[in-house]
């Protein structure tokens, strides 16, 4: 049974979650260890905070809408993988023991910082070389890193927006705010398809009044999320980011 004051811690964590990943990503930071100080067991922790985050990247989305104009057929491209990549990493938690992902888990959040601070100046750098940013190359690699995203996302998820935002904003020359609108989709997805897997193949290990929660804090945070992140400037949004990555890192490593 859920006291009222859990209750309300939780609901709170699933707002500033829903916030934060509408923004950047990384909203599992919040959740996932408020639900493992009240002493939800690690697994239960991750399912029910999955399911109870879709809401908000469903809000987040459709408060990117306006940037999301003209993105359809790179989406049609990009969303399959993040759907088969989220399929893999919820298979994997099922079936790997915790600790398999904490050595690399690090490295992959510090590799999308990276990318996201020398996005721009490799942008320019493309430009001035005319590269193509459609190449069979360029294509390949950005199918199979967004593959990967979904992989880690379906598998825990902290900082997903991190590494594909990272990734995209390296290899498309879309706007960074319209990039960050595609983030929120591609994550949704992951978040919608790993959330189903669970239900499907594990549903008694969800604690469906935490998801609940969550779900409804997240379902506000999208919205403020939304209205917040799509204010900032670039180089903002791109501090923000960073800030968070970083703080990602460090929670990671002294966990």
């Amino acid at each position: 049974m859920v006291s009222l004051l859990e209750a309300v811690l939780i609901l709170l964590a699933g707002m500033a979650a829903g916030t934060i990943n509408t923004i950047v990503g990384s909203g599992t930071l919040v959740t996932f260890p408020t639900l493992l100080a009240f002493g939800y067991p690690p697994v239960v922790a991750n399912m029910s905070n999955t399911v109870g985050l879709v809401a908000g990247g469903v809000t987040g989305t459709w408060g990117y809408r306006k940037e999301l104009k003209g993105s359809g057929d790179l989406l049609r491209r990009l969303a399959p993988m993040s759907l088969l990549g989220a399929v893999t990493g919820a298979l994997l938690l099922l079936w790997l023991p915790p600790e398999a992902f904490d050595a690399i888990v690090p490295a992959l959040i510090g590799v999308g910082v990276l990318l996201v601070i020398v996005g721009p100046s490799l942008q320019r750098r493309a430009a001035a070389a005319h590269t193509d940013h459609d190449s069979p190359v360029r294509r390949a690699v950005l199918l199979v890193g967004i593959y990967l995203a979904g992989v880690y996302g379906g598998y825990f998820g902290a900082a997903q927006g991190v590494l594909l935002m990272g990734l995209m904003s390296v290899l498309l020359p879309n706007p960074l705010q319209q990039v960050n609108g595609i983030k929120n989709v591609l994550g949704t997805i992951v978040n919608g398809v790993a959330a189903i897997t669970f239900m499907i193949v594990a549903w008694g290990d969800i604690d469906w009044a935490v998801a609940g929660l969550i779900a409804l804090g997240a379902l506000a945070g999208g919205v403020i999320g939304a209205r917040v992140g799509r204010r900032l400037p670039a180089w903002g949004l791109r501090a923000f980011i960073v800030v968070i990555g970083l703080v990602a890192i460090v929670n990671l490593l002294r966990g």
